[in-house]
């Protein structure tokens, strides 16, 4: 008697036109003569104004459709297409100046420079893209700091700040653009329980007004605070359902 395996559980939804689409998404990493396939297969829809908690266990393939997303690597096989564009047809060039324009990713571990203030640290997108004069980069970086309770520490240096208001500079840097999409690559893994439950709840305002929200995270708790949770497992989609 042949085995079949289940099939993923499929979260009945309103046909909206998606924000990010995956189709049939292959990664396989290579080594030598060695291989591995981190995605098999994902198909994944996700639209406008959506707050989306990707979970599942170490090696599952989260992070891996978060780096595809964002450009910062591309399928084996498959589709990418965020608000209408294939990033995965695009140049590094193009990439790089269509991700500044359209995403914002906030990662685990800050990743500030230490020798930048915090009002510096939010303005380096800003710095890099060239899109808006120099003249109103220091506002929209205040502004950006303003927003996430940090108007008062505009000219501290990241070793000056706690690991949560660290964070906070990290998404005030990812909001520097105004992008469409936030990403955030277990935003609350480097903190504690209290700054973790702060650090949600300004990505949850965020959403409200408007941002597409979609993170990895390890806390069961925080990703069922989402809008839907997409459960990734052995690389495919094994379940996606609706917040309680």
């Amino acid at each position: 008697m042949t085995a079949t395996m289940p099939r993923p559980e499929v979260v009945e939804r309103p046909t909206l036109e998606p924000l990010i689409e995956l189709r049939g998404v292959v990664k396989i990493y290579r080594s030598g003569k060695l291989e591995y396939a981190a995605l098999r297969g994902v198909d994944l829809s996700i639209a406008a104004g959506e707050m989306v908690a990707v979970v599942g266990p170490s090696g599952s393939g989260k992070t891996t459709i978060m780096n595809l997303i964002t450009g910062i690597d591309r399928p084996t096989e498959g589709s990418v297409t965020v608000d209408g564009q294939a990033i995965h047809e695009l140049s590094e060039e193009e990439l790089a100046a269509w991700r500044g324009r359209n995403v914002g990713i906030v990662f685990q571990f800050f990743q500030l420079l230490p020798t930048l203030t915090a009002l510096e640290n939010a303005m380096l997108p800003l710095d890099f893209a060239r899109r808006v004069p120099k003249r109103d980069r220091r506002g929209i970086a205040s502004h950006n700091l303003e927003l996430v309770g940090l108007g008062d520490k505009l000219d501290h240096l990241p070793s000056e700040l706690s690991g949560g208001e660290q964070q906070r500079v990290a998404i005030a840097r990812a909001l520097a653009s105004d992008p469409q999409l936030i990403i955030g690559d277990e935003p609350t893994g480097n903190l504690d329980t209290h700054t973790a439950a702060e650090m949600f709840e300004l990505l949850q305002r965020l959403n409200r007004e408007g941002k597409t929200v979609l993170y990895v995270t390890h806390d069961l708790e925080l990703a069922a605070r989402a809008g839907r949770v997409v459960t990734i497992r052995d690389g495919i989609v094994a379940r996606q359902r609706e917040a309680a």
